[in-house]
């Protein structure tokens, strides 16, 4: 785990861009980019299952399914956070994508001011497999991180941007200097 930029807002909460494998991250809460039906095979969600264990899809199975923009959350298995929270973001081409990331975000950020988590780690949500460019996608997640953080009541403290490649996390560095 490298980070590589780091910037505190005025109200004190932290905002991390980090490099390294977000299911070897020490947050109170990962979130996973998963889809609609909660099966985690691929990408990051095939990671924390095969990390954390087969409880985070057990528990994902009796949840049973998620909407678009929305986000619920199960235990983090033998992870180190506490919690996965899954998020659904957009597939690139579906339509109001920027509004259903927006959405997936801020619902992921509401989940854990409800769980009172201090930390959370995100991933770079929709850039992979489901095709949001990277550039945009890391944009608008960090812009609607940041909003939350300075917008709403929240126990949140910290929120580190976790991904594993540099690419994605050299954007997130970019669009943080631009704040």
């Amino acid at each position: 785990m490298k980070i590589l930029a780091e910037k505190r807002l005025d109200n004190g909460k932290v905002i991390k861009v980090i490099l390294g494998d977000i299911t070897e991250e020490e947050t109170d809460a990962i979130v996973n980019a998963a889809n609609s039906h909660l099966k985690h095979g691929g990408g990051v969600a095939g990671a924390i299952v095969r990390k954390g264990g087969k409880i985070i899809q057990e528990e994902s199975d009796r949840i049973g399914y998620c909407p678009v923009g929305k986000a619920v959350h199960t235990s983090a298995g033998k992870l180190k956070a506490k919690y996965v929270i899954h998020a659904v973001g957009p597939r690139w081409g579906e339509g109001n994508e920027e509004e259903k990331l927006r959405s997936a975000v801020r619902s992921a950020l509401e989940v854990a001011t409800q769980l009172k988590l201090k930390s959370i780690a995100i991933p770079a949500i929709s850039t992979g497999i489901f095709g949001y460019p990277k550039e945009e996608g890391t944009r608008v997640i960090l812009d609607e991180v940041v909003k939350f953080l300075t917008e709403q009541d929240t126990t949140l403290e910290e929120v580190h941007l976790t991904n594993i490649d540099e690419e994605t996390s050299n954007l997130f560095v970019k669009h943080l200097n631009n704040i």
